[in-house]
């Protein structure tokens, strides 16, 4: 159902223009916290608790393994939150309901958190997590080639980042990728080259006033806006990228970057999907899978999975 006036004005009243990221963002942890979806279903998954080292930090990782195992990969899953929200526990529900709907193993990393662990800590993280996972195929009873990274927002930006660091440092190269309304550029001001920072930056929950609070706790000192593994759009050479999923949300701010950066890597060479969902907000993702945008999402990644063993 497109977004009526009525909603649209309720929207607004629930985006928050004036809130500051830097002054609330410990409230909205505990709220996340106290929140968190944590409603297992044991019949469908089971979960297990794995670390991994990321310098002196242990990367906790929390897998779920659906009892119908339909598809032999791993769902390697960096959360959203912007860098600064966001954690295992948050996304329990999801990474249940992923495994579930997929019939795939989700492997859900805990990276640290901005701004006490600015850039490059989460992606370092990610890596850590993603390297593990690639290079001891017994970790996951799992093929290299049958991992797939996928994160939503700025998750979806790790595993952006996370693909060209593989490239770039030659101990592994992911296969395939899934981008959901992935948070891939450096400018979510005004005078950002992508339409949708300025159509849909006020009035749909996720601001482009919050997108750039979010970049300035990540980036602490603003040294690194041109660092692809912050910002993957900023990259010099797009080749050697996995077969990538690109989904984005009609009325989410990120909606043209992230689109751009699919457009990017198919002219790099690499097999590309990008499916814009009618309607949608940032965010959708998180819905009960019984919403209508939630089940047109799941039903494009199956197909990108499936369709990813004919390539």
């Amino acid at each position: 159902m497109p977004i009526n006036k009525a909603m649209l004005a309720a929207l607004n009243l629930l985006s928050y223009p004036d809130l500051n990221i830097e002054k609330i963002y410990p409230v909205e942890r505990k709220l996340q916290k106290l929140t968190a979806r944590r409603a297992r279903k044991p019949w469908l998954y089971r979960i297990w608790e794995h670390s991994i080292p990321s310098g002196e930090y242990q990367v906790p990782m929390r897998i779920f393994t659906p009892k119908q195992q339909k598809k032999p990969c791993v769902l390697l899953f960096f959360h959203g939150g912007g860098w600064v929200t966001g954690s295992i526990d948050s996304y329990d529900g999801i990474c249940g309901d992923m495994a579930s709907q997929t019939g795939c193993v989700v492997a859900s990393v805990d990276y640290r958190l901005a701004p006490e662990h600015p850039f490059p800590a989460a992606a370092e993280d990610c890596y850590a997590a993603a390297r593990e996972v690639f290079l001891h195929s017994g970790l996951l009873s799992v093929l290299p080639e049958n991992v797939v990274l996928i994160g939503d927002s700025a998750g979806g930006n790790l595993a952006a980042a996370v693909s060209l660091m593989a490239r770039d440092r030659g101990e592994f190269l992911p296969r395939r990728q899934i981008l959901i309304y992935p948070a891939v550029g450096s400018d979510h001001s005004e005078s950002s080259p992508y339409p949708s920072v300025r159509e849909n930056g006020t009035g749909y929950l996720l601001t482009s006033k919050r997108v750039q609070e979010y970049f300035a706790l990540y980036d602490a000192d603003g040294s690194d806006r041109e660092n692809p593994y912050l910002a993957p759009l900023t990259a010099e050479s797009f080749e050697s990228q996995p077969d990538t999923l690109l989904i984005t949300a009609q009325f989410c701010p990120l909606r043209d970057e992230g689109e751009a950066y699919g457009e990017k890597l198919r002219e790099a060479g690499s097999y590309v999907e990008i499916h814009r969902i009618p309607d949608a907000l940032h965010g959708y993702f998180s819905l009960p899978v019984w919403f209508k945008h939630v089940k047109e999402t799941y039903a494009i990644i199956n197909s990108f999975l499936e369709d990813g063993y004919e390539r």
